[in-house]
Formats: C-alpha cells, sequence, structure tokens
C-alpha cells in the first residue's frame, strides 16, 4: 500500500531556508561590525603615529631656528669685527700719511706764497692760503701735482685783495691725497714667521704658569678655528700651540734664558732654581 505525505513540507523547507537566511545576514552584519571596528583602530594608530611625527618634526624645526638665529647673530658680530678689522687696517696703512703729507706741504710751498687754513676729509684736503702773484699758485699747483703723496689739484678759488701789499692773492685749493705704489706694498705686505723653528719656550713648573699656558693655548685654537684665518696662519697658531703644550708636558729644563712667565721663582727636578 502506498504512503503519502500530507504534512505541510514545503511550508518547512522555507522556513529553514528563512532561517538559514537570518543566520547569514546576522553573521554578516558581525563580521562588517568587526572588520569597522578594526579599520577604526588600524586607522587611529596611523594617525596618532603621524602625529608624533608632526611633533617631532616641529620640534626639530624649532632648534633648527633657534640655531639659525643664533648663526645670524654671529654673523651679525662677524660682520662688525671684520668691519673693525678693515678700519684698523686702514688706520694701520695710514698711520704715517699726516707725517708724509706735512713734510710734502712743507717742499712744494714756493716762497712767494703762504698757507692759513688747511683741512682733510678722508682722501681730499682744502688748503687756503696766500701769495704774491698768480704765477705762485700756479707753480704751487704744479709741485703739488708733482708730489708722490699729493694728487690731482683743483683752483677752487683766487682774489687779488687791495688792503694786503705784500700777499695780495688769495687763493683755494683742492687736493686729492694719494699714496706712492712702494708704500702700499709694503704696508700691505706682513712678515710671515715660521714658529715652528723658533726655540721652545721655558717649562712651566708651577700650577699658576701651567694654567697661563692652557689659557694661552686654548687662545691660540680658538684663532686657529676662525672662518677668516688662512691655512698659513692656521698652521703657525698649530704650531704655537703644540710648541707650549711641549713646554707644559716637560718637568725640568737646563735653558740659562729668563722665563717668559717672569721672574725665575720655579725650581728644577732637581730642586734649584734655574
Amino acid at each position: 500500500m502506498a504512503h503519502v505525505n500530507l504534512l505541510p513540507h514545503r511550508a518547512a523547507r522555507r522556513k529553514q531556508r528563512e532561517r538559514e537566511f537570518y543566520i547569514q545576514l546576522g553573521v554578516s552584519f558581525a563580521a562588517a561590525i568587526v572588520f569597522l571596528l578594526l579599520w577604526g583602530w588600524w586607522m587611529g594608530e596611523r594617525i596618532d603615529n603621524q602625529n608624533d611625527r608632526n611633533t617631532m618634526l616641529q620640534n626639530e624645526i624649532t632648534q633648527v631656528d633657534v640655531r639659525i638665529a643664533k648663526i645670524k647673530d654671529l654673523e651679525k658680530v662677524r660682520d662688525h669685527l671684520l668691519a673693525r678689522k678693515q678700519i684698523i687696517e686702514q688706520l694701520q696703512a695710514d698711520r704715517s700719511q699726516m707725517v708724509h703729507l706735512f713734510d710734502e706741504l712743507v717742499k712744494t710751498i714756493p716762497a712767494s706764497a703762504r698757507l692759513t687754513g688747511m683741512k682733510q676729509d678722508g682722501q681730499s684736503m682744502s688748503l687756503d692760503g696766500v701769495a704774491q702773484s698768480n704765477a705762485s699758485v700756479a707753480e704751487y699747483m704744479r709741485n703739488i701735482e708733482a708730489s708722490s703723496w699729493l694728487g690731482h689739484t683743483d683752483l677752487r678759488k683766487t682774489e687779488k685783495s687791495v688792503e694786503a701789499t705784500r700777499m695780495p692773492y688769495t687763493f683755494g685749493l683742492d687736493v686729492a691725497l694719494s699714496r706712492p705704489k712702494a708704500d702700499e706694498a709694503d704696508d700691505s705686505k706682513m712678515p710671515e714667521t715660521d714658529f715652528s723653528k723658533m726655540r721652545s719656550p721655558p717649562v712651566a713648573t708651577t700650577p699658576a704658569e701651567r694654567a697661563q699656558i692652557e689659557a694661552m693655548v686654548s687662545d691660540l685654537k680658538a684663532a686657529s678655528t676662525k672662518p677668516n684665518a688662512t691655512p698659513a696662519d692656521r698652521a703657525r697658531l698649530d704650531a704655537m700651540a703644540k710648541a707650549l703644550e711641549a713646554a707644559q708636558t716637560k718637568t725640568n729644563y737646563t735653558a740659562p734664558a729668563k722665563s717668559i712667565f717672569g721672574p725665575a721663582n720655579a725650581t728644577t727636578a732637581g730642586g734649584t732654581k734655574p
């Protein structure tokens, strides 16, 4: 006999499929939420890492700005020192100019003229005086232009005074100053000294002398590291520093010369004064 299934199997299978669909939908929703949470955590870590890097870069930029400000201050100090050095070199070059100028003024002025006033402004000079005639003024101008320390001369004025009888002409001259080429070469030429061949300095035997040598060595090393020092200057300064350091490390010496640190008050290794 045949068995006939009269139960609603189609409805049961439909409910089973709906149940499986909702389960899969819940699992997918939970997986999406977990993925979003992990993605948010990862992005937050990247943002925090980038913020830390930005903070570190900002601190480095601040330190660099401070160093740049210090470098600018040092450059200003260097420019100021270079300007002072240039002024000192100019004064050193012109130290004998006034003596030569007075000597040339005495040599060039003729007997028929006399100076009443003189004013120097940089590399120019104004001369005022009286003369017997215009020929005397012309002769004075020729003598000035022939001088090695006085250059081109311009006649500023020449007037005749009725009151004066001996020297009736009043004149004014503008003179450009100059320097002989040989004198410029002598002033620009600095003496070169080989400090490495100098006699070794006396030995420091007291703490005061050693402290003084340390200060001198520090000054020499600081001078040799300056940016405007030439290689020859650095070599000479290093040689001086090495010589002083060698004198500091020794314990005795037999040189009869007097100490560069003052009176001979140091004792040698044998216990006697040098």
